[in-house]
């Protein structure tokens, strides 16, 4: 019975201790309340100082007022919510630059604040739900050997921490940054600051629609712009119906008991309805400085608050931007800034030239006409390379319209450009400014400081290649249309672009050409210097009469035009890739007809000319017609050159200079028959590309009009005697000259020549007849030449 007592004592003095347990903890909470709201906790700022330097590897410094406070946490529910989290706040922050730059401070702030999660902490989370950033100004600096300032050494910890950040958003009130790039010749100034209010994202896209319409209108003017906007309406269209087409196909298949296609349509519904609001635009932003040499100025919107774990939310973004001659704007959003996972954007483009987007893009565009182009811009961003869209864009160069659609992948070693254009109704004059063919006006307007010397035909403006290697490319274009002048029998257009490692290829470039096509293999390397070029060129079905269009005289003329190019030359321009030239260049006619007129003329028969004139036309059967041209160092010598129809023999000697862009032929025709009152005599073909001279040769007919004259004083009907053209040429040998032409022809590797080729025997022998008759009426005639030459390309039909 005494131990009662005793066990009554004992829960006595336990539940003091207990009692003073609790009273001594409340006291120390107290205690540790009354220290944490008291305590200066300046007196931490150098121990903060110390450890964030040592951290990120750069002078931290907390010259302001540092906090530590205590708040309801927002957003919590329950219990949770009573649970106070501490706050803390630090001003007048600074963070240094690195010895080099020209900046004391990479950054500085007036003030930071932000609030900690207590409970996730027993897990190692160190969760932070929002920063607030009050006057942040960042300097951003890179040296021309790549050096930067925003690249910093963390300390690395021997030992994996654990420990975990997870920061949610970062909302800022005002900002500046400041960007001098040694590199791309960047030096700007940008602002951010408060809107005032929110805009929701359709306003301002009604906004940036109406600038960009009026910026196309400056570029490519009202009526070009006007076109524009019907181009987008179109595509927009076809896009709203293509969509509308899928989904009740879409709908179709999931009233259809296809558990896969069920399945598909529930996923697509379910990712659609998933799909967050886009915020509104909060802050607006203002750069101005240059960059790559020129002007920059531009403007934009960014919204109130960048989510950096919600890769859901997007984050709403808008510029409009000018670099020289250059205009860029978008609008749209950006979904996980922080990592940039993926941009899906309305952009407009509108430069003086395609190639002035290379600073922008990296990307080696040719030169082209003012354009104007809009659409839409998706990119994904990912560790194995990101990928952009620009998806269903149109656009006018010059007169021309353009559609399609461009996809660029950035990957190793090159990124690589793939896609599909389209223009329905070219201008055969937009193309010029791609090889340097435009005018000097063009030229400067563009921006080139070369001009094309004015005597000359051929271009001389040099390719970039310098930025062929940038980028690799397979790109497909086709020209449906081409309106040109009524002289040129071109109708449409198609090339395959591939460029690969500094090489260039056209994989074909086609032209439809007077009811036949002219096509040709171009290959330009521009990894060497200079640039090697190898060309093949097949003329296949050209019609006699379409190729000129415009003279009535040849609308009767019967026959096809088929031939072969290969050459290979050196230089980094048009004109220096001719006058190196090397290869051959054959064509042939095949059995036809052509206006009997053309032959009096070339022959100079002037009765005949005048009774054709005064009561109609005959046509004349075309035999065989032939020329096969060697390429040398530029100079084409004619092989063979003649045609040979039912009334006369023409054979032409001579030479075309592509280097002085001068010709020197010699026409030189024989009549079948009996002519009377014919003043037949060489006609010559002289002067340059850009003032050719076509007329007859005055020596000859001097002679046999002396000739004339002479026998007139002696006696009247003598004097016909010097014009009447007895038959005195034989037929040329067709089947053997045309065998011969559609031969195989070679050509040398760029930059050497190929070894002498004389020319076919029964030119040899036609030629010796012809002189021989030509100085039986008072003519030496020249002697065709058996030049060197070498050449490519195979006829593979007539």
């Amino acid at each position: 019975m005494a131990q009662a007592p005793t066990a009554g004592r004992n829960g006595k003095k336990v539940g003091k201790i207990v009692a003073w347990i609790f009273a001594i903890l409340a006291i120390l909470i107290a205690i540790l309340v009354v220290i944490f709201l008291t305590f200066d906790w300046n007196r931490l700022r150098p121990w903060v100082d110390d450890k964030v330097t040592q951290a990120i590897g750069r002078q931290f410094h907390i010259t302001g007022d540092l906090k530590v406070g205590w708040r309801r946490p927002p957003n919590e529910t329950g219990w949770k919510r009573w649970v106070p989290w501490p706050r803390f706040s630090a001003e007048k922050i600074t963070i240094a630059n690195p010895d080099w730059a020209r900046q004391q401070h990479f950054a500085t702030l007036d003030e930071i604040d932000f609030q900690v999660a207590v409970l996730p902490l027993l897990a190692h989370d160190i969760v932070i739900p929002a920063i607030n950033l009050v006057n942040p100004s960042v300097d951003i600096e890179r040296l021309k050997d790549n050096r930067n300032n925003w690249t910093f050494k963390f300390k690395q910890s021997t030992e994996p921490s654990t420990w975990n950040l997870k920061l949610g958003d970062i909302s800022l009130s005002k900002g500046m940054i400041a960007v001098r790039d040694e590199v791309t010749k960047a030096d700007m100034n940008i602002v951010v600051d408060t809107l005032g209010q929110a805009v929701p994202i359709g306003e301002v896209m009604k906004q940036q629609e109406a600038a960009s319409a009026k910026s196309s209108a400056e570029m490519v003017g009202k009526g070009g712009a006007a076109k524009l906007e019907k181009q987008a309406d179109a595509a927009a269209a076809s896009e709203a119906s293509a969509a509308s087409a899928a989904s009740a196909a879409a709908a179709a298949n999931a009233s259809a008991p296809n558990p896969a296609s069920t399945s598909a349509q529930q996923s697509i519904t379910t990712k659609n309805a998933e799909k967050p609001p886009v915020p509104p635009y909060a802050f607006g932003w203002t750069a101005k400085g240059t960059y790559n040499g020129g002007k920059v100025s531009g403007e934009g919107k960014l919204g109130g608050v960048l989510a950096v774990q919600d890769a859901k939310r997007p984050f709403p973004v808008q510029a409009d931007v000018r670099l020289g001659d250059t205009h860029i704007a978008f609008v749209g959003t950006v979904t996980d800034p922080a990592h940039l996972a993926a941009l899906d954007l309305r952009l407009w483009v509108q430069a003086v030239s395609m190639a002035h987007l290379y600073p922008f893009t990296g990307v080696p565009l040719p030169e082209t006409p003012p354009f104007a182009t809009e659409g839409r811009l998706t990119g994904q961003f990912r560790e194995e390379g990101n990928v952009f869209h620009y998806e269903n864009f149109t656009g006018r160069v010059g007169g021309s319209d353009i559609n399609g659609s461009l996809v660029y992948a950035a990957r190793k070693p090159r990124p690589l450009l793939q896609g599909e254009l389209v223009s329905h109704l070219l201008q055969f004059s937009d193309l010029a400014p791609i090889i340097g063919a435009d005018s000097n006006a063009s030229k400067a307007k563009r921006g080139e400081t070369e001009k094309q010397p004015s005597a000359k035909a051929l271009p001389t403006e040099e390719f970039k290649t310098d930025r062929w290697k940038a980028i690799d490319a397979d790109v497909k274009f086709t020209g449906q249309r081409l309106i040109k002048d009524p002289k040129l029998p071109i109708t449409d257009l198609y090339t395959h672009v591939i460029m690969k490692n500094g090489v260039l290829s056209l994989e074909p470039l086609k032209f439809g050409v007077a009811g036949g096509t002219f096509a040709s293999n171009i290959h330009l390397d521009g990894s060497t210097a200079p640039l090697k070029g190898k060309f093949s060129a097949e003329a296949r079905h050209l019609k006699l009469k379409q190729l000129f269009p415009t003279n009535k005289t040849m609308q009767s003329a019967l026959g096809e035009i088929n031939g072969d190019a290969a050459l290979s030359a050196t230089g980094n321009s048009p004109a220096t890739l001719a006058a190196t030239s090397n290869g051959e260049v054959k064509a042939l006619v095949t059995q036809g007809t052509v206006s009997r007129l053309y032959m009096e003329a070339a022959g100079l028969n002037v009765a005949n000319v005048v009774y054709e004139k005064l009561f109609g036309k005959r046509d004349v059967n075309i035999n065989c017609a032939a020329a096969d041209f060697v390429v040398t160092d530029g100079v084409l010598d004619s092989r063979v050159f003649a045609l040979d129809t039912d009334d006369a023999v023409i054979n032409v000697d001579g030479h075309i200079n592509l280097k002085s862009e001068d010709m020197d032929l010699n026409i030189h025709p024989h009549t079948k028959g009996f002519r009377v009152f014919s003043l037949r005599s060489p006609l010559y073909v002289k002067g340059t590309f850009k003032d050719p001279k076509v007329g007859v040769n005055v020596g000859a007919l001097a002679v046999r009009g002396g000739a004339a004259v002479g026998l007139g004083l002696i006696n009247p009907f003598a004097a016909l005697i010097p014009l009447i053209a007895p038959s005195n040429n034989k037929p040329l040998p067709c089947n053997q000259m045309l065998a011969d032409i559609r031969k195989a022809p070679t050509a040398p590797p760029a930059g050497q020549k190929q070894k002498a080729k004389a020319a076919p025997a029964y030119m040899s022998s036609d030629a010796a007849a012809s002189g021989a008759a030509a100085q039986g009426a008072g003519k030496a005639t020249k002697k065709p030449a058996a030049p060197v030459g070498a050449s490519a390309g195979q006829y593979r039909g007539s």
